[in-house]
């Protein structure tokens, strides 16, 4: 059976799943991946937002050549009824900056990628542009290296903060290569002590949505290679 490639942004997204399979580190484009291999599987976290998504993506399909490509990861409610470790498979992802999209076979709903953490306002804003029920920020990346490269492209994302949560900006604690800088994060929380609260809740949220990405995906595996039923798109349009 010919592989399929998972790509997510941070390890702690799937932490649950990887434990235990083996892991390679190698070079192409002058950059460094790991990558984590069970199986006819193998996953890659590239790092936060679109480009580093795009550099995974390409990545793992010049060097594992998979058939399928998933992106995996965390994503924001826009939909207020969206609760924490709810796990999306949408049938539409749409690239906010463009206006592209992929439409699958099946799922449900609209994905939106965004180029950046977005805010409660930002969410209501995409909601309303897009009729979308959740954001991220790399789906429509790792979509358009997969057009680019003919793979089969699918999304399987968990909410990890819902709607009306406030994130703290975290646009400065990424650094240019994707990477979450926590130790800046954690002293810059660490001094203002307003935020406890909020960093505590959004650590509870993270790993919730962890674990149920990690059951999603583990499920999804089982069942590949029984069934040839991955979620195929239809069709990509461009605006």
């Amino acid at each position: 059976m010919s592989r399929v490639a998972i790509v997510a942004a941070l390890e702690r997204e799937v932490r649950a799943l990887i434990k235990g399979w083996r892991v390679s580190q190698k070079e192409i484009g002058g950059r460094r991946f790991r990558f984590f291999e069970k199986d006819e599987f193998v996953l890659v976290c590239g790092g936060i937002g679109a480009e580093a998504a795009r550099r995974a993506a390409e990545a793992v399909i010049a060097l594992y050549a998979p058939t399928v490509i998933y992106s995996a990861g965390f994503a924001g409610a826009l939909d207020p009824a969206l609760k924490i470790g709810e796990v999306l498979q949408p049938r539409r992802v749409v690239n906010a900056s463009d206006g592209s999209s992929v439409n699958f076979a099946e799922g449900e709903g609209v994905l939106v990628s965004f180029g950046s953490v977005a805010s409660p306002a930002q969410k209501a804003s995409l909601r309303d542009s897009f009729g979308a029920q959740a954001v991220d920020m790399e789906a429509a990346a790792v979509a358009r290296a997969a057009e680019a490269r003919g793979a089969t492209f699918a999304v399987v994302k968990v909410i990890s903060d819902e709607f009306d949560f406030n994130l703290p900006a975290m646009d400065r604690f990424v650094d240019v290569n994707g990477q979450f800088l926590e130790g800046r994060f954690a002293w810059f929380a660490v001094l203002r002590p307003w935020l406890w609260a909020r960093v505590v809740r959004l650590a509870r949220h993270s790993n919730r949505a962890s674990l149920a990405l990690c059951e999603r995906l583990r499920k999804m595996m089982d069942a590949i290679p029984a069934s040839s039923n991955v979620p195929s798109e239809t069709a990509v349009s461009r605006r």
